[in-house]
């Protein structure tokens, strides 16, 4: 067996696959069913004034036959007493003492009311803290949230406030509602995190129905901009979680989330340099038991290249991830069509002819029988025939051995600086 367990910037797991704070870690209840499962550790709904929250409050994005593709919320942070959270964690600590149990925290950005629910969470036992300043809707109206997320400033003083009275590590949790997610990442080091969690949800409407006109959710015919997640926000989240990896300046431990659904998803987030994920719209769709095919995946992957510890793979790929302006412009790849395995359902030309480069002909055979062949000296390997083809293995790119060195846009352009009256092609 590989070990699995992970050390998150002094928190230890049993392993990677912690639940998020949502809607799964509201009680105590579910965290100790969580636990049971097979979760390693578990951020607890995000604690602070208890608030009221609204009915109705989720929504789905189904795609293609895919049920809860993308999700949608407007509910706010616990809507229950601190003291009965305290009290509940302080049982299911005691419980699972190998277990991590984080507290997500959200007040308003005053020193002082940082200070007295940081010493109140640590005096229960938790393990760790989470500040939320990512919470797009509801608190952020009220200057909390994304509305302190989104201010480099804010999040460097309030992480420092937190960091003034904690003994236990702090994790800043990042809005992905900005422009550039390391600027708020370094803010959150400068202010003293210990490791930084991506990303919270993103603003969003999940819908309109076009027969009453109401926004889907809504609440008596009003509706809000919500918190998106699920599935469909992978990308953004991989990419966010990529670009804070490769910075120097953010030099904590990642906690990555955002569409994680299975093991493979969270081999993919950790190759990219997170050292843990969390998860919420998987488990709120299938529950917590999904975590033991995760485990399982995860141990047997690990198992089948030869890898000990699921930390070493925590990164490998970072390397691998730059600008787009250190792509080699003389590399290419073309498409190649297997007719023994090709349906002839024609999609991969339609796409090319409408839509791409007009580089796969409709030929016919000394029978009369209709195929498909890619002009490869017209293609211009941009996978999407490959993408729209319905059937594994009909389609492949192939690399094509170049003749010319390396050249990226940036070598390009310093060469044009040192000979401006070159007339060469420098691509070539």
């Amino acid at each position: 067996m590989a070990d699995l367990s992970i050390n998150f910037a002094g928190i230890k797991s049993p392993n990677p696959f912690w639940l998020a704070s949502a809607p799964p870690t509201n009680s105590g209840y579910q965290v100790q069913r969580a636990f049971e499962a097979g979760w390693g550790g578990a951020v607890w709904k995000t604690l602070g004034d208890p608030i009221i929250n609204v009915s109705s409050r989720f929504a789905a994005v189904s795609f293609n036959g895919q049920r809860v593709a993308g999700f949608n919320n407007i509910e706010l942070i616990t809507d229950r007493p601190l003291e009965v959270n305290l009290k509940e964690i302080y049982e299911t600590k005691k419980k699972f003492p190998n277990h991590a149990v984080i507290a997500s925290l959200m007040v308003e950005p005053q020193q002082e009311k940082w200070h007295e629910i940081v010493k109140k969470v640590e005096a229960v036992g938790v393990d760790g803290l989470e500040l939320n300043f990512g919470c797009p809707h509801g608190m952020a109206e009220r200057g909390m949230g994304s509305a302190s997320g989104q201010v480099p400033e804010l999040v460097e003083k309030q992480t420092y406030w937190a960091k003034e009275a904690a003994n236990t590590p702090v994790i800043v949790k990042l809005t992905p509602n900005i422009t550039d997610i390391t600027v708020t990442a370094e803010a959150a080091v400068r202010g003293g995190a210990d490791a930084v969690s991506m990303i919270n949800t993103i603003n969003s409407l999940a819908g309109v129905d076009i027969d009453s006109w109401n926004t889907i959710p809504h609440v008596a015919g009003k509706g809000a901009h919500g918190g998106y997640c699920g599935p469909a926000v992978k990308p953004i989240a991989l990419n966010m979680v990529a670009e804070c990896a490769r910075n120097p300046r953010i030099n904590v431990p990642i906690s990555g989330m955002g569409g994680v659904s299975n093991w493979e998803n969270a081999v993919e987030f950790m190759l990219m340099g997170a050292s843990g994920v969390q998860v919420c719209t998987a488990a709120m769709h299938h529950g917590f038991r999904i975590v033991e095919d995760m485990i399982d995946g995860l141990n047997n992957y690990l198992e089948d290249r030869g890898i000990a510890s699921v930390s070493d793979l925590v990164g490998k790929a970072v390397p691998k991830f730059s600008d787009w302006g250190n792509l080699d412009l003389n590399y290419q790849v073309v498409a190649r069509i297997n007719n023994d395995v090709c349906i002839n359902c024609n999609k991969c030309h339609i796409a090319c002819e409408d839509t791409s480069h007009q580089c796969i002909d409709m030929l016919k055979d000394s029978q009369g029988n209709s195929f498909l062949q890619v002009r490869e000296e017209d293609c211009v390997g941009c996978n999407l025939c490959s993408i729209v083809c319905p059937v594994d293995g009909a389609i492949d790119m192939i690399e094509i051995p170049s003749e010319y060195p390396v050249m990226t846009w940036n070598q390009r352009q310093e060469a044009l600086k040192a000979t401006s009256d070159c007339k060469v092609d420098l691509t070539k």
